[in-house]
């Protein structure tokens, strides 16, 4: 048995003048934390909301706690929670004091509470929220693309499973029923039987590659008019003629970021070229 985790994040988009890399290992060293001092079964949450003009980040669980006479060092390096509860522990220290370091570079504030052993920690980061850049003339993004805003049945196919999880659980959060393939002959016999409204269709597949998965799609009557996103790590100038050529709608190289997500399921992307 895991834990269990509840994810709450705001209906539109952040944005935070960050870097990127920084914000998931301040992220993932604060989860991973919680998960070392949680039992399995325990509850674990990440809370995303925005309050005034900044944007608060709380990492929530009912692990073991902290006593109140180390609440002030928990930060400092090598500093490690109570361990009187038979939990083997290390590195607590390094990861907490990575996670004061880094968000300090940011100009933002981290801190914690806890009623104490047993009663479990939160963990609260905040950061100044940026006025919305001009994400659709920077993609390309176009208005008369299908409008997916009430899509609900999206194919992710992608042979990295860990990938195709993340973009999956992402679209699940937004709403969406989501089916996974990792490969090309999975991606069509998926798609035959879930229908989906779009798929987010790699590339570079085992056994039959995305442009090939792309024409078989089109070929069948019920293909014709589905929205089919290429989503790669190839970004050359042929790799997306190649796209357009297969019938892809769209084509956008990897990482999608979470705003560009939105604009393609609102229909705005920029036609494969």
């Amino acid at each position: 048995m895991g834990h269990e985790l509840t994810v709450t994040i705001p209906p539109e988009p952040v944005f935070l003048n960050a870097d990127r890399t920084r914000l998931i290992q301040v992220l993932g060293n604060l989860l991973n934390n919680a998960c070392q001092f949680t039992d399995m079964g325990g509850r674990i949450s990440l809370a995303v909301e925005v309050v005034g003009g900044d944007v608060v980040i709380s990492v929530r669980d009912n692990g073991i706690g902290i006593a109140a006479a180390q609440l002030p060092s928990i930060f400092e390096m090598f500093v490690q929670a109570d361990t009187s509860m038979e939990r083997s522990v290390s590195g607590l220290g390094i990861g907490l004091a990575l996670v004061k370091n880094m968000v300090e570079m940011h100009g933002g504030t981290v801190e914690v509470h806890s009623d104490g052993l047993g009663r479990g920690s939160t963990f609260v980061v905040r950061m100044a929220i940026m006025e919305s850049p001009a994400l659709a003339p920077a993609l390309g993004a176009v208005d008369g693309g299908p409008d997916l805003a009430t899509a609900q049945r999206i194919l992710v196919v992608d042979d990295n499973v860990d990938a195709a999880l993340m973009l999956e659980r992402l679209l699940q959060l937004n709403g969406k029923q989501t089916r996974v393939a990792h490969s090309g002959p999975d991606a069509l016999e998926v798609a035959e039987q879930f229908r989906p409204h779009l798929i987010l269709l790699d590339i570079g597949l085992p056994k039959l590659n995305g442009y090939e998965v792309c024409r078989r799609i089109r070929r069948q009557p019920w293909g014709k008019d589905m929205v089919v996103i290429a989503l790669t790590g190839w970004g050359q100038e042929e790799d997306r003629k190649r796209s357009k050529e297969a019938g892809f709608n769209a084509h956008f190289v990897k990482p999608l970021e979470r705003e560009a997500l939105m604009l393609v399921l609102a229909g705005k992307y920029p036609a494969a070229a």
